[in-house]
């Protein structure tokens, strides 16, 4: 890898998140080795120039059909309404539903004084009645005769135009009376019953009236807009003109020096107030220009002080002061009055537990996935289903990555179901990770341009814009799914090639003479992979560019990956593999995703919009109109399921994230501190797999995270009360970077061993020092993952790459997530992340410690499945993952098993990393040895026949005598520590 100097370059190797979290690939224009039985390429879907989008403007022009959609009934209108007022203005669509009557009260009257205290006025409250929505406005009795003379003035100016597309409405005004209204007269002066029943009377009779009420003075008088209406938007709330002042964004480099005294100008505005938002919009174009999301620091100020003007109001949050300038005194203490009492409700001004931003939502449809292969599937099933809007957001996103497996056509491939859904009108908005493409090969450029000349309701937004933010250590490291707002996918699963895997791990992906059978529930296979013989390199059957119909493989081209023998490159050409599948086994991809339905979902897609509308204002480039504004919608209609994921369950659900001012615009490490919370309360046992193992705090000098010191804690805890703990963790044999780990691996490999060595053995702030007084053996294991096969008649061995993110406690609560345990994901003030925690609020019989146990039956089959699978018990019955405390199970079933596959795989294969290589010297020799496999391979198969489960202990002593960290004359070495933690 090559192309920054000195320190920076060091800095952007590794920033991007490549040496922190993901195998993604060097630079994507190095040149690709081209390996032997290269799969012929299949045509892509990537338009002829990548370099500029096609789309510059949304399809424009709605069919009639498109057009009725909108209007809907008296249930309110749909919410694709948000993404096409433009259009519906342009076309003429009514604010007000057709054929819905509308009616008013007016209920109240209160006397109030100007600021001089001189004039004395009548205020009448108005209550408005449209469908099954309820709003309030008052009025004086001044602005009912000011609404008489504009509709008047629009009636002659018909009348004077007799033309005959006007022919109807002057039909309708022959009824309108002439008279203003009045309230002078003996009655009328005696009783203010009356003249509330005049106006009234008044007021209705207009209404009738299809002109008058469609009229924009009417609309105007009624606080009436293109979004009163939208269902799940959820109630009308208060509406009504205003000018707004330019300026005001609390983000770096958003305002000029001295912006709020010598730059702003004053605008005419439409404001907009619903139950967790306001937005302001141009009522002439239809657009909207800007949406400000309530969160814990909004505020409603008033007054000159606050405002620097007079009737002025000021509204905070996170991201941006905005000042509006209201026509009378009495109109700016209405509105702060009614904001606040509509924001009261909001779940959104609170800080949540573990001060997260959204509440636990009970009783929420969920379902955990092990692998990609049923998270895939699912969720190709649920964007099928989507109606208005796909959000996605991703570290890697691979448009050709195929959902559903084998392919024989392109049907399930990603990028041909977002064009699928754009085409039926569905809006898919994108946000990528923008890494920095001298130091890291995902490529979202590829991904962008790719996606987005495909359809004009595909929109892409890549994030950060590095020089202007400042950003050159972290990334976006998210990976969700949220369709329409009601459907989410949370975890640790990009979009992306190598992520598709099942239970079998397979280690091969040859093409075979005939349709290759599906893959049988958890069976664990450690003989050929599929069971099937591997075809010659020679007698590979060749697929036709544009034909898949007889393909057998589950990986194509750079899907099939070994990233640690050579990582991804030329991404442009999706169909070329990356790896020579005959000879180089792949790297099975072990990890974890949830699926939420309702308020949970809705939380995930705020978050999205959070940052989305956070992304468009912050860049330049995507203040175009051809980016939106994305509105969040109102719970008020989140349990209104059109569709949910098969299989799903009820348990209590918390959206979880990391998230800081250059990524959100605001701060937060929930998942953090839920890992903390759950760490310690719990009581049996906690079970983690992740893809890094980086904790236990050093008094602010290079490690702040404390999950490893609440493993600690609990531990000790457990000792000192005589009490059965355990705690299982399972983690990769290996970072996920190219290196060959026989000469040592590389400097970015041995920086992230040298972490997590730190955390678990090595040092006093590591796990296993701090319980030198306690047999740690009885408390903890540390275990990784691993797998053989044969491959064109060769016995193979790889590591199963383990990127979950995962942490179950006491079969009654998991953790499934975006976030690594270290520094870059938990903190906050790093990477962004996203999680959610689950815990069961229904009860099963189950066993823990040989007592009878109420498990939750969610966390209670999720922990079943992983045991199951890593201790072979799917496969060997005899095996009983009942009881996760047992002696029987933690010392035999788990660590003993784990202990016999590792020596099993050290005679057969010589692996690496291994416990005897305990310096470089060592490693060599070790390396050097002819291993089993290739002197004696019959009795290697026969040796190789013991190995149960996928459990192999991780190498504590791997290296133990040298120092892992980069030379300082090393672009790794000068880099910044937090890089790597």
């Amino acid at each position: 890898m090559s192309g920054l100097c000195g320190p920076a370059r060091g800095i952007a190797v590794c920033a991007e998140s490549r040496l922190n979290y993901e195998p993604s690939g060097t630079r994507y224009n190095r040149a690709m080795d081209s390996p032997d039985g290269i799969e012929p390429a299949v045509q892509s879907s990537t338009a002829q120039n990548l370099a500029r989008r096609r789309f510059s403007h949304d399809n424009q022009n709605l069919s009639p059909d498109e057009i009725d959609g909108l209007m809907s009934s008296c249930d309110g209108r749909p919410f694709l309404v948000v993404h096409h007022l433009p259009e519906m203005k342009d076309e003429g669509v009514p604010f007000l539903m057709p054929g819905v009557p509308i009616t008013c009260r007016v209920t109240n009257t209160e006397k109030y004084t100007t600021r001089s205290k001189v004039h004395v006025s009548t205020l009448y409250t108005v209550q408005l009645t449209h469908g099954h929505f309820h709003w309030v406005v008052k009025r004086k009795y001044k602005r009912f005769q000011e609404l008489h003379r504009d509709l008047y003035k629009h009636k002659m100016m018909l009348h004077l135009l007799p033309l005959g597309r006007f022919a109807k409405e002057r039909q309708q005004l022959r009824a309108m009376s002439e008279e203003m209204p009045s309230l002078q007269g003996n009655e009328r002066t005696r009783r203010t019953s009356s003249k509330m029943k005049y106006l009234e009377d008044y007021l209705n009779g207009l209404l009738e009236n299809s002109f008058c009420k469609n009229d924009h003075s009417m609309l105007e008088f009624l606080s009436v807009g293109a979004l009163s209406f939208v269902t799940d938007l959820g109630s009308k709330g208060l509406e009504g003109p205003i000018f707004k002042r330019s300026g005001g964004h609390r983000i770096q480099g958003l305002n000029c020096f001295g912006h709020h005294q010598l730059c702003f100008r004053w605008s005419r505005r439409w404001l907009v107030v619903k139950d967790s938002f306001l937005m302001y919009m141009n009522r002439d174009n239809g657009k909207i220009n800007f949406v400000l999301l309530f969160d814990p620091e909004f505020k409603v100020k008033v007054g000159r002080v606050h405002t620097d003007a007079r009737y002025g109001v000021c509204f905070e949050n996170f991201t941006r002061s905005l000042i509006i300038r209201c026509s009378s005194y009495r109109q700016t203490h209405w509105w702060s009055h009614e904001i606040n009492r509509l924001a009261e409700t909001s779940d959104f001004l609170k800080v949540q537990r573990f001060e997260g931003f959204a509440p636990p939502r009970e009783n929420t449809l969920t379902k955990w996935y092990v692998n990609g292969r049923g998270y895939f599937a699912d969720l190709a099933d649920a964007l099928e289903q989507a109606k208005e809007e796909i959000f996605i957001t991703d570290w890697w996103l691979s448009p050709e990555v195929f959902l559903k497996r084998p392919a024989t056509d392109n049907y399930w491939r990603l990028d041909e179901i977002l064009k699928r859904k754009a085409e039926q009108g569905v809006k898919v908005c994108v946000l990528l990770y923008k890494e920095m493409e001298m130091a890291l090969g995902i490529n979202s450029q590829h991904s962008k341009s790719t996606l987005m000349n495909m359809h004009p309701n595909i929109k892409i937004m890549r994030h950060p814009d590095h020089v202007s933010s400042v950003v050159f250590m972290w990334a976006h490291h998210e990976k969700t799914v949220a369709i329409d707002q009601t459907v989410a996918f949370v975890g640790g699963i990009d979009l992306a090639f190598g992520r598709w895997d099942d239970s079998q791990y397979r280690l091969t992906d040859l093409a075979n003479s005939g349709t290759e059978e599906e893959p049988k529930g958890d069976a664990v296979d450690n003989g050929v992979s599929d069971g099937s013989t591997p075809a010659e390199p020679d007698k590979q059957v060749e697929q036709d560019l544009n034909d898949l119909t007889s393909n057998t493989k589950l990986w194509l081209g750079k899907d099939y990956n070994n990233f640690i023998k050579k990582d991804w490159v030329q991404l442009d050409r999706p169909f070329e593999d990356n790896v020579d599948r005959t000879q180089i086994p792949r790297m099975p991809w072990r990890d974890m995703s949830a699926a939420v339905h309702g308020k949970a979902a809705r939380d995930v897609a705020r978050h999205f919009i959070q940052r989305w509308n956070f992304t468009k204002i912050f860049k330049n480039k995507y203040k175009d109109v051809f980016y939106p504004y994305l509105l969040p919608k109102s719970n008020c209609t989140a349990d209104s399921l059109s569709f949910t994921v098969p299989g799903s369950s009820k348990a209590k659900v918390q959206v979880l994230r990391s998230a800081d001012r250059w990524s959100t615009g605001t701060n937060e490490s929930s998942i953090l501190n839920a890992y903390v919370h759950t760490i310690e309360n719990s009581e049996h046992y906690i079970y983690i797999e992740n893809q890094f193992f980086i904790s236990c705090a050093d008094d602010g000098k290079t490690i702040y995270n404390g999950i490893g010191d609440a493993i600690v804690n609990r531990i000790l805890r457990a000792h000192r009360e005589q009490k059965k703990f355990r705690v299982f963790v399972v983690v990769p044999l290996l970072p996920g970077f190219e290196g060959d780990i026989k000469s040592g691996g590389g400097n970015a490999i041995q920086a992230i061993l040298h972490f997590t060595f730190r955390t678990m053995c090595r040092g006093e702030h590591s796990i296993l020092s701090r319980l030198s007084e306690v047999k740690w053996t009885e408390y903890i294991t540390l275990c990784s993952l691993r797998k053989h096969g044969e491959l064109s008649q060769s016995l193979v061995t790889e590591l199963i790459y383990v990127h979950s993110k995962m942490l179950i406690a006491d079969d009654r609560c998991y953790i499934i997530g975006s976030a690594n345990i270290n520094d870059r994901s938990m903190l906050g003030n790093r990477d962004s992340e996203m999680a959610v925690f689950v815990e069961d609020e229904d009860r099963v019989s189950s066993l823990m410690g040989g007592q009878e146990y109420q498990a939750g039956p969610l966390a209670l089959a999720l922990r079943k499945e992983c045991f199951s699978v890593l201790v072979g018990a799917s496969s060997d019955h005899s095996v009983n993952v009942d009881d996760p405390i047992s002696d029987e199970f933690f010392f035999l079933s788990w660590n003993a098993s784990a202990k016999l596959n590792t020596t099993i795989y050290d005679k057969v294969f010589k692996c690496l990393p291994h416990n005897s290589a305990h310096n470089m010297r060592q490693l060599k020799e070790y390396a050097s040895e002819d291993p089993l496999c290739d002197t004696d391979p019959e009795q290697a198969r026969e040796e190789l026949k013991a190995v149960h489960g996928l459990l192999v202990h991780f190498p504590l002593k791997f290296l133990c005598e040298e120092n892992l960290m980069p030379p300082l004359n090393t672009k790794e070495g000068m880099a910044p520590v937090g890089l790597w933690t």
